[in-house]
C-alpha cells in the first residue's frame, strides 16, 4: 500500500496541543495586526485549518514583507534560502526580542 503524502504527514506531534490546550483558540488571536518590518515566530495553530503554512516553518521566525488578503506575507530562512511563507494570523506571534 502506498503511504499518503498529504501537507499534514508526519505531524501527529507536531501539531498536537497539549491536554488543557486543547479546543478552539481565542478569537481575538484572528484580529492580530503586524506591520511590515515586525519580526513574527510561525507557531501553527491546528484547531485552525485555513492559512495554515506547511508544517516544515513551524516554530521559525521570520520578518513580515506584505500583506495577501487576510493572510501575511513572512520572509523566512530555510537553511541558506529565503522562502516567503502566507499565513493567517492565528498562526502568527509577535517576536518579543
Amino acid at each position: 500500500m502506498k503511504a499518503s503524502k498529504g501537507t499534514r504527514t508526519k505531524t501527529r506531534s507536531l501539531l498536537s496541543k497539549k491536554p488543557r490546550a486543547r479546543g478552539l483558540s481565542p478569537i481575538t488571536k484572528g484580529f492580530q495586526e503586524f506591520e511590515e518590518g515586525a519580526k513574527v515566530n510561525i507557531i501553527i495553530d491546528p484547531s485552525v485549518h485555513k492559512g495554515m503554512p506547511f508544517s516544515r516553518f513551524h516554530g521559525l521566525t521570520g520578518v513580515v514583507v506584505g500583506q495577501r488578503g487576510a493572510a501575511y506575507e513572512v520572509n523566512v530562512y530555510d537553511g541558506n534560502k529565503l522562502k516567503m511563507v502566507v499565513a493567517r494570523p492565528e498562526h502568527l506571534k509577535r517576536n518579543e526580542c
